[in-house]
């Protein structure tokens, strides 16, 4: 499976619950694509803070909506794609926080967004069809 490439959905709702499934979904992935346990931290710390920006800030109304998370492995390159229909919202736009201010000095928020930037290698962000597409690249050691 050196250069194949191989993708993996969940689907979650919008419920903090949820991310106990994500948690133990990674955990069988990792384990399946021998990603090793420091990546596998890191991915399920990335994916905890976007999901809960999204499942937390995303939704105006008490519906239950969909979000779906694709993950890719192709070759040395893993890719993490976040999908909802919430409202618009490009966090890459948002500054990174000043992290040398005292923590009570800093505005609350934005430490999550800054995190998942330093974790990845790539952070970009589309909006298709009234849905939010968060895209993120890893490189990881074959």
């Amino acid at each position: 499976m050196d250069n194949e490439q191989v993708d993996k959905i969940l689907q979650i709702r919008n419920d903090i619950d949820e991310l106990t499934r994500v948690a133990m979904f990674l955990e069988d992935l990792s384990e399946e694509w021998g990603l090793g346990m420091p990546l596998a931290f890191s991915l399920n710390l990335v994916l905890e803070e976007a999901l809960t920006n999204v499942i937390s800030y995303g939704f105006d109304d008490d519906s239950e909506h969909t979000i779906e998370v694709r993950l890719k492995k192709s070759g040395a390159l893993l890719s993490v794609v976040i999908v909802d229909d919430g409202h618009e919202y490009d966090p890459t736009l948002k500054a990174d926080p000043d992290i040398t201010l005292a923590a009570e000095e800093r505005p609350i928020g934005g430490l999550g967004i800054f995190l998942i930037k330093k974790i990845m290698d790539t952070v970009e962000y589309q909006r298709k069809q009234n849905k939010n597409i968060l895209i993120l690249t890893k490189k990881i050691e074959q």
